[in-house]
């Protein structure tokens, strides 16, 4: 069933105010939220919903935190995000890491006491409006085990890049440092469906195309030891250097603990126009742009697409309208209810 953003973005704000969220917040996060679905990353959009609200509902997620930069030096800071909604931390501390860019040409922003912030990408879009290029960190739940392993120990831990492109056609690079997010394992499981090969073991250390077995032990890295070594550095941003929980300390919001997660982020902004114009910028980015194009295509293949181009593409056709799987909706009609809100699919 298709939705309107509109439709969409307004379940999820009176949702979000029914537990607490002042309303300048949820409408917020309820944009950014929408804002993954039109982008076509469904994992991490309004199907996180259910999930937020249960933890806000059970005081695991902080609905009113005051989130403040503690400047540490002309370019760096740090942030206590006092257990609020991810989301919600992650906009304040890429808007800080912003302004430190402004003042000193850079700004690198840690996070500690976070919680799952939905799409890397969103945060690197913000500075690539801005004219900054950026860099973005996270953390996550253990659900990877480290090259040679066969129990999860780290995160899917993902990094994000972003470059302001002219028109807001910016290179947007976002990914896990596991074969896939796990989300879409979430995503598979809820829906009963099965999973590709070569994405995950169960808890005895075996391969499995079963998404509830997988959830049960781990997602594998991707490139193998080359993945693990790059979620070990995004642990080390994120977790470490910000004074989060790192590893297994990491909490995880499906579970039935009360604890805050604890999750960490950090935030690298970069003034492009102090290394150069942003026009020359943008030329010398369009100039390769094309150039990648021009590449001969592969045999199976129509197009080179650069990173960021499909969510594009994806935005133009949801711009009428954004599917809502038959199994999430009725997840949202639920929570709905159970909240006493009007249900989406009325």
């Amino acid at each position: 069933m298709n939705f309107t953003a509109d439709q969409l973005r307004s379940f999820c704000a009176n949702a979000l105010g029914v537990v607490g969220v002042p309303e300048a917040d949820a409408v917020e996060i309820a944009k950014i939220l929408v804002d993954a679905n039109i982008e076509g990353t469904d994992t991490h959009g309004i199907s996180r919903l259910p999930v937020y609200i249960a933890c806000l509902a059970k005081q695991r997620i902080n609905p009113t935190p005051t989130v403040a930069l503690q400047q540490v030096a002309p370019a760096m800071g740090c942030v206590d995000g006092q257990d609020g909604l991810g989301i919600l931390v992650a906009t304040k501390a890429m808007a800080f890491a912003m302004e430190l860019a402004a003042q000193a040409g850079t700004g690198f922003v840690t996070v500690k006491r976070s919680s799952h912030f939905g799409a890397a990408s969103y945060y690197c879009k913000m500075a690539a409006d801005a004219g900054l290029a950026s860099v973005v960190f996270t953390n996550t739940p253990s659900g990877m085990p480290p090259w040679g392993g066969k129990s999860p120990y780290l995160g899917t831990n993902p990094i994000a890049f972003g470059f302001p492109g002219r028109d807001r056609q910016h290179v947007l690079v976002d990914m896990s440092s596991s074969v896939t997010a796990r989300g879409r394992i979430i995503k598979a499981a809820k829906a009963d469906q099965p999973i590709p090969q070569g994405w995950a073991i169960d808890e005895h250390g075996a391969p499995t195309t079963d998404a509830a077995k997988a959830l049960l032990g781990a997602v594998l890295p991707m490139a193998g030891p080359k993945g693990y070594a790059l979620g070990l550095a995004v642990e080390i941003f994120a977790g470490i250097l910000s004074g989060a929980a790192f590893g297994g300390h990491v909490g995880w919001m499906y579970d039935d603990n009360t604890e805050p997660v604890n999750v960490g982020h950090a935030f690298l902004a970069i003034d492009i126009a102090r290394l150069m114009s942003l026009e020359t910028f943008q030329d010398r980015l369009a100039a390769m742009i094309a150039e990648i194009k021009r590449v001969p295509l592969a045999a199976g293949h129509e197009t080179i697409f650069i990173p960021g181009e499909r969510k594009r593409l994806t935005a133009l056709q949801r711009a009428k309208g954004v599917p809502v799987p038959d199994n999430l909706l009725a997840e949202l009609d639920a929570m709905a209810q159970g909240l006493g809100i009007p249900k989406l699919s009325v």
